[in-house]
């Protein structure tokens, strides 16, 4: 475990609406001594107005906008720095009104660790739950849950039991290991700076104690890689490629491997800002100069054993945060790293309900919906599941006409060549199938898209749609599956048996196994959807 002495964390407040959390970090930064003598005056001269009886509203000293103090919530992001005898801190208190999710989300993707503040009086709320996932879909593995208005519900113990146990399930749900429940009161201060004379009981540490001394745990990216922001040519005699390492370490005389081109170099020379170095590392920001030209521009990478892919398509999960809601089809601007291309969103294959986190069905998105969706982008990128390489797999799309984000979110796995979203199943035995698959040719993209159906499994003896406006099959025929046959009798999966060489026998993709090469790729496909639905 690392000395958490001196370190900075990054973290972030939030909770639903009226929750407390401009109040919590107000009353750290007062009872802490961090903030100037005339701010202090202030605080108190303007909490004369306010709701609490002439107490001191802690709050105040984070709601700077004017629309903030009139209706007493958070709106935009606030960032505050500070530090104490053991730590320095970015906070970012974010606002807990649904209109403004995504004003969290952008809180979020900066920090390391996430304060979430429940009403005891209330316990776990919808908006609760929507903020623990966003916070955890941005990478956040570390989070305090802070029982907050303890002072409303008498310090009773049997609250906190009632409302851990909430969290407990939501902790599994979403898969989170590093956890810490602290009851406190932000506006009487209890277990805030100083231990609660009023919940003798919990015997924890108090909120800022936990946070100068919490160790926050990083996961360690593989090999070297750099997105490249910027080609510098000074001259005709230099020509650098500029941006920040994201993971690893590069030296001088390094082999690296440019990507999407493939084609390899050496590092000749290497400059930290304008300071010539024989090595850097993660976080820093260089100019590399390779031993001989290569392809390489804005939106390239250069890596050295860090194994990201260069694909087109891709699953993501994303926070959709536009008023206009997601259809598939759409097209926007894609960013990845440096990267910026036209995507398009080629088919949903569920939404998450944020209060259960039940997987639902879904043709279109709204706002604040959270989506894993499938993408296809006009050209190859370098890119990797965000849980393997981070800068590599965060992305937002941008709406093309309105240049406003649509969207944040992350890579869940690149697209690879599968059997498809569509599962047979009997017993333990599954086949992954890509049968009821639609293909169709996008002419701004240049290229054939596959729109899965959304995901479904069938069991033994359950009816399969062989027939629609893209693909008809016939009732009777097999699936090859290794040494074993996917067996469909009179329109229905009869489960996995022998070969019946009297049917047809089509592979996973849904082509006819058995015919003669060049096989049809429109056999069971029908030309009908590509010509009406997309004017081929």
């Amino acid at each position: 475990m690392r000395n958490a002495e001196n370190e900075l964390l990054k973290f972030i407040t939030c909770g639903s609406v009226d929750d407390g959390k401009s109040t919590l970090i107000g009353h750290i930064l007062y009872a802490s001594k961090l903030i100037y003598t005339d701010q202090e005056q202030a605080l108190i001269l303007d909490s004369q107005v306010g709701s609490r009886g002439g107490k001191i509203d802690y709050s105040l000293l984070l709601d700077g906008l004017m629309a903030e103090r009139e209706q007493g919530i958070t709106i935009d992001v606030a960032y505050r720095y500070f530090t104490s005898d053991a730590r320095s801190f970015i906070v970012a208190d974010t606002p807990g009104h649904e209109e403004y999710t995504r004003n969290m989300a952008v809180g979020a993707s900066f920090a390391d660790l996430a304060v979430i503040l429940i009403d005891a009086s209330q316990g776990v709320l919808v908006q609760t739950r929507r903020h623990a996932r966003i916070c955890s879909l941005m990478g956040i593995k570390n989070f305090v849950f802070a029982i907050n208005k303890m002072d409303l519900v008498g310090y009773e113990r049997s609250v906190v039991e009632i409302i851990t146990k909430d969290i407990d399930k939501l902790s599994e749900e979403l898969t989170l290991k590093n956890i810490y429940i602290i009851p406190v009161s932000a506006t009487e201060g209890d277990n805030i700076t100083k231990p609660s004379k009023n919940m003798p009981w919990f015997c924890g540490e108090t909120l800022l104690s936990y946070l100068e001394t919490v160790d926050i745990e990083s996961t360690e990216e593989i090999g070297f890689y750099m997105p490249v922001q910027r080609v510098c040519r000074p001259d005709h005699t230099f020509r650098g490629f500029q941006g920040q390492i994201e993971a690893g370490k590069v030296s001088v005389s390094d082999t690296l491997t440019a990507l999407p081109s493939g084609e390899t170099a050496i590092v000749k020379t290497l400059y930290i800002g304008d300071r010539q170095a024989e090595y850097a590392e993660a976080g820093q920001p260089v100019t590399i100069q390779l031993d001989r030209e290569v392809d390489v521009s804005r939106g390239c990478v250069l890596l050295r054993g860090a194994q990201l892919k260069t694909e087109k398509s891709f699953f993501a999960t994303l926070l959709w945060m536009d008023e206009s809601p997601l259809i598939p089809g759409r097209e926007y601007w894609l960013k990845i790293g440096t990267k910026l291309i036209p995507a398009i969103v080629t088919g949903i294959r569920y939404k998450t309900d944020v209060n259960s986190g039940e997987k639902l069905m879904a043709e279109s998105i709204g706002k604040n919906e959270i989506v894993v969706c499938e993408i296809v982008a006009s050209e190859s990128l370098t890119i990797d599941a965000f849980t393997r390489h981070k800068t590599a797999g965060e992305l937002i799309l941008i709406d093309r006409v309105t240049h406003a984000t649509s969207a944040c979110g992350v890579v869940e796995e690149v697209c690879e060549e599968t059997g498809g979203n569509v599962l047979l199943r009997d017993g333990e035995r599954e086949l992954a199938v890509g049968l009821f698959d639609c293909f169709y040719y996008h002419p701004e993209l240049h290229t054939v898209l596959r729109h899965s159906p959304n995901p479904a499994t069938y069991k033994k003896g359950d009816r399969l749609p062989l027939d629609s406006a893209g693909f008809g099959y016939p009732q009777d025929f097999d699936i090859s599956a290794g040494d074993v046959y996917g067996n469909i009798r009179k329109g229905a999966f009869a489960g996995f048996g022998k070969r019946n060489t009297e049917v047809p026998l089509i592979d996973a993709n849904g082509l006819e196994a058995e015919s003669t090469p060049p096989r049809s790729f429109l056999k069971y496909r029908t030309v009908a959807i590509w010509e009406k639905d997309y004017e081929i």
